[in-house]
């Protein structure tokens, strides 16, 4: 089965279309674009130069796919650059992703992500697979968001930074350091508020590596001790590979690690006793609340 084009799409120069994929009325897909096999272009998406994508991804109408980055830096005439999507990828309604800005560089998208309604990834921004961007969730230029992260709506995330495996950014947050993997957090900035159990679940990782990452969560967060510190205990009782490779996560981080909720507590509560009296408890997370709903969140 070739592919199927509306009399009233913009096909490119050049451009290859697998088997079963069809491309809807209004539909824009520039020179040189390659799409596998069953890709659903809806009516008015626009897919830019550049732009590779595997098999069975929809780019929902008003999509814009493979546009030119928002760089200052950016020239066009200085070279090509790309955008590389997987598979089972799900582009709704106004969701922008864009092409690298430095020439030969590229904007990567992995297998099965959700990008929802308003979400948004930056030039040369990593995205891993089964990624889930909420409505208006923004990945800004250079920033890694691995398998299973979810942002949730209204998320932000400063440029090159990083989001680890399973991790979850509850509504309305910002970022502005590296968030290790497994964990939840929330706030302005966001800091570590618990574990990610259901996510951990779903994710078919086996309760005694549960354990272990609830181990390595208290000691990085709910110990009181240094990073240093906390990583030493974590190398010598978590020895699953999902611990190591947390470890080898915050060990890598170029600029550092999100805080506990406890230490923003704690700051903030220095700044308000100056002169407006102690804050209330209620005001931080509390120390039970290691193990939260991903569901609650969204």
């Amino acid at each position: 089965m070739s592919a199927t084009i509306h009399p009233a799409a913009h096909v490119g120069k050049d451009v290859v279309l697998g088997e079963g994929t069809t491309v809807g009325p209004g539909a824009v897909i520039e020179d040189g674009v390659r799409l596998g096999a069953r890709n659903v272009v809806w009516p008015n998406a626009f897919i830019g130069r550049g732009t590779s994508a595997g098999d069975e991804n929809q780019f929902h109408p008003s999509s814009v796919v493979g546009h030119w980055p928002q760089d200052l830096a950016f020239d066009p005439a200085k070279g090509e650059t790309f955008l590389r999507i997987g598979n089972k990828n799900v582009f709704r309604e106004t969701c922008t992703v864009h092409r690298a800005t430095k020439p030969g560089g590229a904007t990567v998208i992995g297998d099965s992500c959700y990008f929802m309604a308003g979400s948004h990834v930056a030039h040369e921004a990593q995205i891993g697979s089964k990624v889930i961007l909420v409505n208006f969730a923004g990945v800004t230029g250079h920033c890694e968001v691995h398998d299973g992260a979810i942002m949730s709506g209204h998320t932000g995330i400063h440029q090159f930074c990083r989001i680890g495996r399973y991790t979850i950014m509850s509504a309305l947050s910002t970022i502005n350091k590296d968030l290790p993997p497994y964990m939840i957090f929330g706030g302005r900035p966001a800091c570590a508020q618990g574990i990610n159990i259901v996510g951990l679940r779903r994710a078919g990782i086996k309760p005694s590596v549960r354990t272990e990452i609830k181990r390595a969560y208290r000691a990085l967060y709910r110990e009181g001790r240094s990073i240093q510190e906390a990583l030493e205990v974590i190398e010598k009782e978590c020895p699953s590979e999902e611990c190591k490779y947390l470890l080898e996560f915050v060990k890598t981080s170029k600029r550092g690690i999100a805080s506990g909720s406890h230490e923003q507590f704690q700051t903030l509560n220095a700044h308000y006793t100056k002169g407006k009296g102690a804050l209330r408890r209620g005001d931080a997370a509390a120390d039970d609340e290691d193990e939260v709903a991903a569901d609650e969140i969204l």
